[in-house]
Parts: C-alpha cells; structure tokens; sequence
C-alpha cells in the first residue's frame, strides 16, 4: 500500500517540490512583466502625472496595455498550458508559463487600478519641487504601489499553488501530472498520498504568505 511506502513518498515530495518550483517561476515571470508594463496602462500615469508629448501614441498605449490585460486574464490557465504543450516539451516550464499569462493579466488590472488610485500630493510636491519623471516615479509613485503589489503578489501566490494541479492533468509538471497518471492507472492508494501532499503544500504555502504579508506591512 503506497501509504506505508517510503519510496512512493520521496517520489511524492519530489513532485511537490516541482509543484513550488512552478509556482515560484509562474508568480515571478508575472511579477517581472506587471512591474515593467503596468504604469503604461494608467491614464493618470501616461498621460496626467508625466506629461507626454505625443498623447495619441500613449492613449492608444494604454488601450493596447489594458487589452493585453484583459485577453490574458481572460484566456484560463488549462487552455494555454494545453496550447504550451504543443510547443515545449512537457514539464513545469509549460505549466509556469501558463499560470503567469493568466495572472499576469490579474495582477496587471489591480495594478493599474492602484496606480490610478494613489494619494496625488506626494507626486505634485515633487513636481513643484522640479523632480524629473523618474524621480516622481522612484519618490513619489513606487513607495506607494510597491507594499500593495507585494501583498497581491503573494495573494495570487497562493492562487497558483492551488491551480498548479489542474495544469499538471495536461502533462505540465509536478504533483497534476503525477495525479492524473495515476488516476488512469486507477493507484487510488498512490492518488491518496498525492492528495495528502497537495492538501499540505497549499496549507504551508498559506502560511508563507501570510507572514509575507506581515512583513510587508
């Protein structure tokens, strides 16, 4: 029986393992895109707070960042990996790669909708004081969105974690993979040990991030 096998549990923590590497690698590739487009898809951003001087490119900039947005966080996680499959061999990378299009697309919207929302006094001090754009940017915007950001971060941390298994039933990697192979084999013992391990990563990964947070704020 795979509960009393110990060999079957190594080889259970070593997909585990694979599972947290995806889900690192899916939050951070998100994290790195939102990070370098998400100001381009606030108004108050492109074309208020830092003056442009072509304001029809970055209108249609903003439309072009927010449609992005919108498609990727749109299109469901299972349906790219699907489609990733078909590209890269199969493993975690697919699978990252799917769940950071989908929630680069989450983390993007909240983002914009932070930026547009944030407290416009430090930005106009800095302005009467002469600051240039990226000063506003360093002084005055990102003290301001970054402790936000971080706490969305580890919320859609948790989120993926918890999505990685629907993106392993498509051979993308990790303890999905391993789950749906052995449900076909009908291993239900194996699939009982699986689900043990899944149900306490979640459960370890809830309470990271919840410290994360604390430390954030």
């Amino acid at each position: 029986h795979a509960l009393f096998n110990l060999e079957y549990w190594q080889s259970a923590l070593y997909f585990s393992l694979e599972t947290i590497r995806m889900s690192v690698l899916a939050i951070g590739i998100a994290g790195i895109c939102v990070l370098m487009t998400f100001l381009h898809g606030s108004r108050n951003m492109v074309v208020g707070e830092i003056p442009s001087s072509n304001r029809i490119y970055r209108l249609l900039l903003i439309r072009l960042v927010r449609t992005l947005f919108m498609i990727t966080r749109a299109t469901p996680e299972l349906l790219i990996a699907m489609l990733l499959i078909f590209v890269l061999s199969p493993g975690i990378l697919p699978g990252a790669i799917a769940l950071a299009i989908h929630n680069y697309g989450i983390l993007g919207k909240l983002s914009t909708e932070l930026v547009e929302n944030l407290d416009q006094s430090p930005i106009e001090a800095l302005k009467a004081n002469g600051s240039n754009k990226y000063q506003i940017l360093f002084y005055g915007i990102f003290p301001q969105v970054l402790p936000q950001f971080l706490t969305y971060l580890t919320y859609r941390w948790e989120v993926i974690t918890r999505t990685t298994i629907v993106v392993g039933l498509v051979s993308a990697g990790g303890l999905g993979r391993e789950f749906m192979i052995r449900m076909s084999w009908f291993q239900y013992d194996r699939v009982l040990v699986l689900l043990i391990c899944y149900i306490s990563l979640v459960i370890l990964i809830d309470l990271i991030s919840i410290q994360l947070r604390k430390l954030i704020h």
